[in-house]
């Protein structure tokens, strides 16, 4: 897989999941998720996913400040029904890093390491950042992702509906997936843990 060198410049996230670690498939179960590892997953690199991504992120490390996030630790509650807009994109791509399934969700081995049901859809009425609760202890916080300070380059719709053209170069194809990406590299690389874009909120 060939993709835009910013993507192993993105910050990483370390988990450490216990299924891993009974089944022999990681060392002490120790997970080291990319961003890569996002896009093989929703097959694209967009804001969403990207956004999805830093929103793990930021969360995991205010719930774990000192260690590994314990994948299949938390629960995750998504704000807006599965078909609504790009909630699935996003809880796809949250699945992914805290193992937290909807219904589809790995039954567990003698009644541990459950994961299914640990996603839920439209949970909390009038909610509209995604909330990420410790099973453990009960520690939560909500990210709310605000996309308003990572604009789109200026001419992305004129590129776009160039690249679209049955008629399109491979010059104007590129220009576009070049804008596109840069607005996502933007977002990586210079909007990690930019508080105004990755709005945090402690729940008790």
């Amino acid at each position: 897989m060939h993709y835009p060198a910013f993507y192993d410049e993105a910050p990483r996230i370390a988990m450490r999941d216990p299924l891993a670690a009974l089944l022999g498939a990681a060392d002490d179960g120790l997970i080291d998720y990319g961003y890569a590892d996002a896009v093989r997953l929703a097959g694209h690199s967009c804001p969403t996913v990207a956004g999805a991504y830093l929103m793990a992120r930021t969360a995991l490390r205010t719930l774990y400040p000192d260690q590994p996030a314990e994948r299949g630790g938390i629960c995750v509650r998504m704000p807006a029904a599965e078909d609504e807009g790009v909630t699935d994109v996003t809880a796809q791509v949250l699945t992914l890093i805290t193992g937290a399934a909807a219904s589809n969700g790995f039954h567990g081995i003698g009644g541990r390491f459950v994961r299914q049901s640990l996603l839920s859809y439209a949970a909390v009425r009038g909610a509209s950042a995604v909330q990420f609760h410790r099973r453990d202890n009960g520690d939560a916080v909500s990210v709310e992702l605000d996309l308003s300070r990572v604009p789109p380059a200026p001419q992305l719709r004129e590129l776009m509906g160039a690249a679209l053209d049955p008629a399109a170069t491979a010059a104007q194809r590129t220009a576009f997936g070049q804008a596109w990406q840069d607005r996502v590299r933007r977002l990586l690389l210079d909007h990690a843990d930019d508080p105004e874009v990755l709005r945090l909120t402690p729940l008790h």
